[in-house]
């Protein structure tokens, strides 16, 4: 599945089945299940070589997921979930920022220690934070595909290891609703809210209508992604 960006073809990297077996609540049905293609993730993304320069200047990266809908047993598809690493030098992780461009997306945020767990429900032009010390699952909940941006510091690896020790996420989303994951200790009780509202998303200079990908070329705009410490503020209420 590639992706057509600045004029240009875009191959994916791939998530299979298999690659994330770790994380699948439905392991019988993961016993005879084919190792398909889950979704599509399009990095570093740009539309021309000054915004290429723009972005690596900012330590900023773009990038685009599309997740097809589809069941894996009982549960709904979702990505791997991965936390991010402490800035260099400081007590908080790095934050990302996301953007659903297509479809219906349901962003699972988890505190490490599980003290505080919330979903947020997001459509088409919504924009979800995840704030500095949160890890981070996308469930497509829909029948329709799933198309969603990214914004995030390019410096760093993602930590994929401490959800998958864990079997998963806290909670999986099912058929039947939402079902704690017996491998953590007791999590906090799931959290539901809706996507940030109109005058918290302008705090970010952010609106709904408006792609978040034009925000490169504001300097500094975007510095909370890659210097958290310095714009405490920005993450006030977010979630």
């Amino acid at each position: 599945m590639d992706l057509e960006f600045g004029g240009k073809r875009r191959e994916p990297d791939i998530r299979r089945l298999f690659d994330m077996r770790e994380v699948i609540l439905d392991q019988e049905w993961l016993k005879t299940a084919d190792n398909f293609e889950l979704y599509y993730m399009y990095r570093d993304l740009f539309l021309s070589r000054s915004d290429g320069e723009r972005l690596r200047d900012q330590g900023l990266r773009y990038d685009i997921t599309i997740i097809p809908p589809h069941m894996l047993g009982c549960e709904y598809i979702k990505t791997a979930g991965h936390y991010h690493p402490n800035i260099p030098g400081g007590g908080i992780t790095y934050p990302e920022l996301y953007e659903v461009i297509e479809g219906e997306a349901l962003y699972l945020l988890q505190k490490k220690d599980l003290s505080d767990v919330v979903v947020v429900n997001a459509s088409a032009g919504d924009k979800v934070l995840v704030p500095p010390d949160y890890g981070h699952i996308t469930i497509n909940r829909s029948n329709k595909i799933l198309k969603m941006a990214n914004l995030v510091a390019r410096d760093f690896s993602s930590l994929y290891d401490p959800i998958k020790e864990k079997a998963g996420g806290a909670y999986f989303f099912t058929k039947d609703g939402w079902i704690k994951n017996e491998h953590n200790l007791e999590p906090a009780e799931l959290r539901r809210m809706d996507a940030p509202s109109a005058g918290k998303l302008r705090q970010l200079g952010l609106t709904k209508g408006r792609e978040m990908y034009p925000l490169i070329k504001e300097k500094g705009r975007l510095e909370f992604l890659t210097h958290p410490e310095k714009h405490p503020d920005q993450f006030d209420g977010m979630i």
